[in-house]
């Protein structure tokens, strides 16, 4: 390889008879400048890099000053919805830590121009935590939102009094009464439901119960057979209840895999291997997935079946996001 590289450019060893066929030829040889392919050196590579930051630093602060304010207006919809001290006209702004109330005759909606709409139905108090542009956070202490979010995932999120909604860009509702209980329905993209240790993801077309101190339920499609359904709140209630296991299992589709991935962490053994038994007929584990690993709940493995079935990360958060985190702090 050596004798190659002296070949073009003398950067390598000579070979001696090479070298001998050079000194014969020499003096027939015209002298000319040899120009090779441009390629960029390390200064104009460093330079253009430094080029495409500045850029790219100027873009985000410029979206920082544009979003990084409190820019939640609210309109009424019908009745006679407050904010504060004050009823909701035609459009206002919601200040931090304000409450928007509904009662049964009246509705709003909450717009912020690079996050979504939100949505108030009657007989709710909906808070406005925060605003920033990499946090945006409301809490619904009692009635029910619809919300529309088109900004990055991780971005915006509505606490309840017994979990935390995570919009990974989609479409839903979120209800909860006045002890906690509530129910969360997707229509479109996904929402993670998260409290302490427990997390549930909930894709489109799919549903999950909140419960007061137990957090996010298990999550199961709208179309699942209701005997399903009815087994997994029994199970959500009572973890060890083997008959009501059988019955799930015995009704699970293919399709019902994505209940049966979050009970792989959330039931003890050995109900759990039941479960791995079942799931591992609809989809065939990944590698390095084992049986006894999932026996022990092996938070790895079971992360390892999470992406197989095409279940989002709800810690991953986006390009953009960390940018714009990185000028906020």
């Amino acid at each position: 390889m050596d004798d190659d590289r002296y070949l073009w450019d003398k950067s390598g060893l000579p070979d001696p008879e090479v070298e001998r066929l050079e000194r014969l030829l020499g003096p027939l040889g015209h002298r000319v400048e040899r120009r090779l392919p441009w390629r960029p050196r390390g200064p104009t590579v460093a330079f253009l890099a430094a080029t495409v930051a500045v850029i790219l630093a100027g873009g985000v602060l410029w979206i920082v000053r544009t979003v990084d304010r409190p820019d939640w207006s609210v309109a009424r919809i019908a009745g006679a919805p407050a904010a504060g001290a004050h009823s909701v006209g035609e459009a206002r702004q919601l200040g931090i830590g304000q409450l928007l109330e509904t009662d049964a005759a009246s509705s709003a909606r909450l717009t912020a121009r690079f996050i979504g709409q939100v949505t108030v139905e009657p007989n709710s108090r909906l808070r406005l935590v925060r605003a920033r542009a990499s946090h945006h956070r409301l809490a619904l202490e009692r009635g029910a939102i619809s919300a529309r979010i088109w900004a990055p995932p991780r971005l915006f999120f509505v606490e309840t009094p017994s979990a935390l909604a995570v919009d990974l860009g989609c479409v839903y509702r979120l209800s909860v009464d006045d002890r906690g209980s509530g129910l969360l329905s997707v229509e479109t993209g996904w929402v993670a439901l998260e409290q302490g240790e427990r997390t549930a993801i909930v894709p489109a077309d799919a549903s999950c119960s909140i419960r007061p101190e137990a957090g996010p339920g298990t999550p199961s499609f709208r179309s699942a057979d209701p005997a399903f359904r009815q087994a997994l709140e029994r199970i959500d209630s009572v973890p060890e209840n083997a008959e009501a296991l059988g019955t799930l299992l015995s009704r699970a589709r293919p399709k019902d895999s994505l209940t049966l991935w979050h009970l792989l962490g959330s039931l003890p053994p050995p109900a759990n291997l039941r479960v791995y038994d079942r799931l591992a007929g609809f989809v065939q584990p990944p590698r390095g997935v084992t049986r006894e690993g999932i026996a022990r709940r092996d938070g790895r493995m079971i992360d390892l079946w999470r992406a197989q079935l095409g279940l989002p990360s709800p810690e991953k958060l986006s390009l953009w996001q960390r940018a714009v985190r990185a000028v906020v702090r």
